[in-house]
Protein backbone atom coordinates (compact mmCIF):
# COMPACT_ATOMS: atom_id res chain seq x y z
CA UNK A 1 0.00 0.00 0.00
CA UNK A 2 1.14 3.52 -0.75
CA UNK A 3 -0.02 6.77 0.75
CA UNK A 4 0.45 9.94 -1.21
CA UNK A 5 -0.29 13.37 0.14
CA UNK A 6 -0.94 15.77 -2.68
CA UNK A 7 -0.06 19.39 -2.04
CA UNK A 8 2.58 22.01 -1.57
CA UNK A 9 1.29 24.08 1.33
CA UNK A 10 2.24 23.93 5.01
CA UNK A 11 -0.88 21.91 5.83
CA UNK A 12 0.42 19.20 3.49
CA UNK A 13 3.50 18.80 5.67
CA UNK A 14 1.28 18.75 8.78
CA UNK A 15 -0.89 15.96 7.35
CA UNK A 16 2.19 13.99 6.30
CA UNK A 17 3.61 14.25 9.81
CA UNK A 18 0.38 13.02 11.39
CA UNK A 19 0.17 10.08 9.00
CA UNK A 20 3.76 9.06 9.68
CA UNK A 21 3.16 9.31 13.45
CA UNK A 22 0.02 7.16 13.21
CA UNK A 23 1.72 4.54 11.04
CA UNK A 24 4.55 4.38 13.56
CA UNK A 25 2.07 4.00 16.45
CA UNK A 26 0.35 1.15 14.61
CA UNK A 27 3.65 -0.50 13.66
CA UNK A 28 2.99 -0.07 9.93
CA UNK A 29 5.91 2.10 8.83
CA UNK A 30 7.69 -0.88 7.28
CA UNK A 31 4.61 -1.89 5.27
CA UNK A 32 3.14 1.38 4.03
CA UNK A 33 5.12 3.87 1.97
CA UNK A 34 4.28 7.56 2.28
CA UNK A 35 5.28 10.51 0.16
CA UNK A 36 4.29 14.07 -0.59
CA UNK A 37 3.64 14.67 -4.27
CA UNK A 38 2.73 17.46 -6.64
CA UNK A 39 2.10 15.13 -9.58
CA UNK A 40 -0.27 17.02 -11.90
CA UNK A 41 -1.36 13.82 -13.66
CA UNK A 42 -2.41 12.30 -10.34
CA UNK A 43 -4.25 15.51 -9.43
CA UNK A 44 -6.13 15.44 -12.74
CA UNK A 45 -6.84 11.70 -12.60
CA UNK A 46 -8.37 11.92 -9.11
CA UNK A 47 -9.97 15.32 -9.72
CA UNK A 48 -8.30 16.88 -6.67
CA UNK A 49 -9.53 20.43 -6.15
CA UNK A 50 -8.07 21.42 -2.76
CA UNK A 51 -4.92 20.71 -0.76
CA UNK A 52 -3.94 18.66 1.05
CA UNK A 53 -5.36 15.46 -0.37
CA UNK A 54 -4.74 12.02 1.15
CA UNK A 55 -4.53 9.35 -1.53
CA UNK A 56 -4.36 5.62 -0.97
CA UNK A 57 -2.98 3.36 -3.67
CA UNK A 58 -3.11 -0.43 -3.50
CA UNK A 59 -1.74 -1.89 -6.70
CA UNK A 60 -2.55 -5.51 -5.82
CA UNK A 61 -6.27 -4.77 -6.16
CA UNK A 62 -5.93 -1.89 -8.64
CA UNK A 63 -7.25 0.68 -6.15
CA UNK A 64 -6.43 4.38 -6.17
CA UNK A 65 -8.63 6.99 -4.53
CA UNK A 66 -8.66 10.27 -2.64
CA UNK A 67 -9.71 9.60 0.95
CA UNK A 68 -9.55 13.12 2.40
CA UNK A 69 -9.33 16.43 0.63
CA UNK A 70 -8.78 19.86 2.22
CA UNK A 71 -8.98 18.58 5.78
CA UNK A 72 -6.46 17.32 8.29
CA UNK A 73 -8.09 14.58 10.36
CA UNK A 74 -6.94 14.07 13.93
CA UNK A 75 -4.71 11.15 14.81
CA UNK A 76 -7.53 9.00 16.21
CA UNK A 77 -9.53 9.31 12.99
CA UNK A 78 -6.45 8.37 10.96
CA UNK A 79 -5.80 5.36 13.23
CA UNK A 80 -9.38 4.20 12.87
CA UNK A 81 -9.17 4.58 9.08
CA UNK A 82 -5.98 2.50 8.82
CA UNK A 83 -7.32 -0.21 11.13
CA UNK A 84 -10.50 -0.50 9.05
CA UNK A 85 -8.57 -0.55 5.75
CA UNK A 86 -5.96 -3.06 6.85
CA UNK A 87 -8.19 -4.96 9.22
CA UNK A 88 -7.56 -6.11 12.71
CA UNK A 89 -8.10 -9.76 13.38
CA UNK A 90 -7.25 -11.75 16.44
CA UNK A 91 -3.99 -10.73 17.96
CA UNK A 92 -4.35 -7.14 16.81
CA UNK A 93 -3.63 -4.84 19.71
CA UNK A 94 -5.47 -1.60 20.30
CA UNK A 95 -3.61 1.60 20.82
CA UNK A 96 -5.69 2.60 23.82
CA UNK A 97 -8.52 1.40 25.98
CA UNK A 98 -11.50 3.38 27.16
CA UNK A 99 -12.12 4.00 30.87
CA UNK A 100 -14.62 1.12 30.95
CA UNK A 101 -11.97 -1.29 29.62
CA UNK A 102 -13.36 -1.47 26.10
CA UNK A 103 -11.29 -0.63 23.06
CA UNK A 104 -13.52 2.05 21.66
CA UNK A 105 -12.17 1.21 18.22
CA UNK A 106 -13.89 -1.97 17.17
CA UNK A 107 -10.71 -4.04 17.34
CA UNK A 108 -10.06 -6.84 19.77
CA UNK A 109 -7.99 -5.90 22.80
Amino acid sequence: MQIKIYGSEENTTELSGKIKWVLDELGLTDFIQTEITQDSQLKEELKIKKEPALIIIEESIDFKDTIFEWIIPDEEELKSMFVSIIGGGSGWSCWSKEADGSCGTGCSC
